[in-house]
């Protein structure tokens, strides 16, 4: 796996829209990855499903959505169905984000997020739940990587990507429990005098028993 703030690998796989360079796709866009252990199985289906929830939220931060699973193209199209019924579309819509094929685990070897403490039946490790978050630059800009029998929290993988796109813009960084819309903190590698010019809306520094002065706080920057 490359560093955070490195270039993303590149591969091609086979995906329920077909054969697919990842740079390619991803495009202009940023994207996340996320696999799954495996098709037919209640924690994955329950993750899918909110993705199909969330794609307007995706789309508004021009996020491109992809899924990995070890099983086939056909098994995912199938898959596919309970997937739809289990978010609440009509099964004749078209399922609307690629799933890739990862049947000899070569994209999740790749990117390493094989769970080696989940087997299938016959005895191949499962692919763990990773998130990858990738910039339209294609770096590799932030990963979650959980345990098999553990389903993720997209409402904070929005979050994040929020706080991504952001600090991209604007010279903060986002505290604990950040939302979109709530202070932020003025980075402490921003010398003093250029703080106003930054920050022309203010900053409030917070008081520490050390006395210095880098608890600096500002309202969210429009960007």
């Amino acid at each position: 796996m490359p560093l955070l703030g490195e270039e993303f690998p590149d591969f091609t796989a086979n995906t329920t829209e077909g054969e697919i360079n990842f740079h390619e796709w991803v495009g202009k866009s940023w994207a996340i990855l996320f696999s799954h252990p495996s098709d037919f199985t209640p924690v994955c289906t329950t993750e899918l499903a909110r993705i199909l929830n969330l794609l307007p939220e995706f789309n508004k931060r021009n996020v491109k959505v992809i899924g990995l699973s070890c099983d086939t193209v056909s098994s995912h199209k199938e898959w596919c169905k309970d997937i739809k019924h289990y978010a609440g579309f009509n099964e004749d819509e078209k399922f609307p984000y690629p799933i890739i094929e990862d049947k000899d685990r070569k994209v999740a070897t790749l990117l390493g997020m094989v769970d080696k403490d989940e087997l299938d039946t016959s005895g191949m490790p499962l692919t763990a739940r990773a998130v990858f978050i990738i910039d339209a630059n294609k770096k590799f800009r932030l990963s979650f990587l959980y345990p098999a029998t553990t389903g993720r929290n997209f409402d904070e993988i929005l979050r994040v990507i929020d706080s991504l796109q952001l600090t991209d813009k604007a010279k903060v960084a986002t505290p604990v429990d950040w939302k979109m819309g709530d202070d932020c903190m003025v980075l402490p590698t921003l010398p003093e005098d250029q703080l106003s010019k930054v920050f022309p809306q203010g900053v409030t520094i917070v008081p520490v028993p050390s006395g210095k002065n880098y608890l600096k706080k500002t309202t969210c920057p429009k960007v």
